[in-house]
């Protein structure tokens, strides 16, 4: 990290092994310490731009760092390599989110950073139809599954319960629209056409990647392969944390009129 910004501001890392370079008072030249154009600190980040750094050798920064993700078998480092990418070979962009109140502004702000999240997902591993559409389509795959002979009993429960699992988002999508959600799923299913689904908003089928209703692949491969591990650790362990409905006390009736006073 020090080094792509020594290599992005035109500097030299002082002190670096090899590099001959220590701090003297004497012999020492400000040129090593680079430039840029505008620097922003605050408490959380430091943003710099327009560094004088040689076009040059940052582009080889960039290549090498590009060739450390190709070769990178950790999600993890990779994903630490490709933020070091961005920072190195990007831009900054600034989104100003404004309000009349503050809960507006941070309902606002929590869509924009739901959208970054899926944006870096989707550049990660690509798009899929939305609407849940990619899963409908993987419950078709696993209707050949459950014709395989080789499968036990058990196995053959997990295929069937998985399978209906994915066909819920779609059918919630329909049924929250106010339409019929095992009709659409199944007219769905009956187009060969992996891209087409149905827009619940202006109630018609059409094709999801045209009409703008995507999904990262991410986000749909996460969202079943943890539902999968949920379960399976709840069916193994045979039990579950959770926290007790509170019991709401019936409220007390009205105080009850007092009888009249019996004559003298």
């Amino acid at each position: 990290m020090m080094q792509d910004i020594a290599i992005f501001a035109g500097a030299r890392l002082v002190g670096e092994e090899g590099s001959g370079l220590e701090l003297d008072a004497e012999n020492f030249d400000p040129a090593i310490l680079g430039t840029v154009k505008k620097a922003t600190i605050t408490k959380d980040d430091t943003v710099l731009l327009n560094g004088g750094g040689e076009s040059s050798m940052v582009k080889e920064r960039v290549e090498l760092l590009r060739g450390l993700i190709d070769g990178e078998t950790s999600d993890y480092n990779r994903e630490k390599l490709q933020e070091r990418l961005a920072k190195l070979s990007g831009g900054v962009a600034v989104i100003k989110v404004g309000g009349g109140s503050e809960v507006e502004v941070n309902e606002k702000k929590d869509r924009i950073t739901d959208a970054l999240c899926s944006t870096r997902a989707a550049v990660q591993e690509g798009i899929v139809p939305g609407g849940g559409v990619a899963l409908l389509r993987a419950s078709k795959a696993l209707d050949s599954l459950l014709g395989d002979s080789s499968l036990t009993a058990d196995q053959r429960t997990g295929v069937q319960i998985i399978r209906n699992a994915v066909r819920l988002p779609a059918h919630t999508i329909v049924l929250n629209a106010g339409k019929e959600g095992a009709v659409v799923v199944e007219k769905v299913l009956e187009n060969n056409d992996v891209t087409v689904g149905y827009d619940a908003q202006r109630d018609r089928y059409v094709n999801m990647f045209e009409a703008g209703i995507i999904d990262p692949a991410r986000v749909v491969r996460v969202a079943i392969t943890d539902a999968v591990s949920v379960a399976s650790l709840m069916m193994t362990a045979e039990a579950a944390i959770v926290d007790l409905p509170k019991e709401e006390t019936p409220a007390a009736g009205g105080m009850g009129g007092m009888g009249g006073m019996g004559g003298m």
